[in-house]
């Protein structure tokens, strides 16, 4: 078994997209109006998708903006850049950069439905 694609629901296909490639600068290939995907670094394996076709699996199985177990990681070289570099993108803030217990030095934000994203780098 290989874990091949992560899907966030959302309400706002577009909102959602701009905001995954200007926070990582990748560019998505559009399949439809409601549903993007991500095949190249640093967001391989992302996809972002309108919550109306999520019905096919039945009525009420996801619900866009309601996650609050799920963090989406990244990895870059120098933290301190990318927090100066995300200040006009982003606007949920939950942690400024910190060291952590691990030795990673972190920021945590939150994209525009409220999914937790942790971007980190190694010393």
């Amino acid at each position: 078994m290989t874990l091949k694609q992560t899907r966030l629901v959302t309400n706002d296909v577009a909102k959602l997209t701009r905001f995954y490639e200007s926070v990582s600068q990748a560019k998505a290939e559009i399949l439809s109006s409601g549903y993007v995907q991500f095949h190249n670094e640093p967001c391989d394996g992302l996809a972002i998708v309108e919550q109306a076709s999520t019905e096919a699996y039945g009525a009420g199985v996801a619900e866009a903006g309601a996650n609050r177990s799920v963090i989406l990681d990244f990895e870059v070289t120098d933290i301190d850049a990318e927090y100066e570099r995300l200040q006009g993108i982003v606007s949920d803030w939950v942690m400024a950069p910190k060291l952590m217990p691990w030795g990673a030095r972190a920021i945590v934000f939150r994209d525009p439905d409220g999914n937790l994203v942790n971007i980190y780098a190694h010393p």
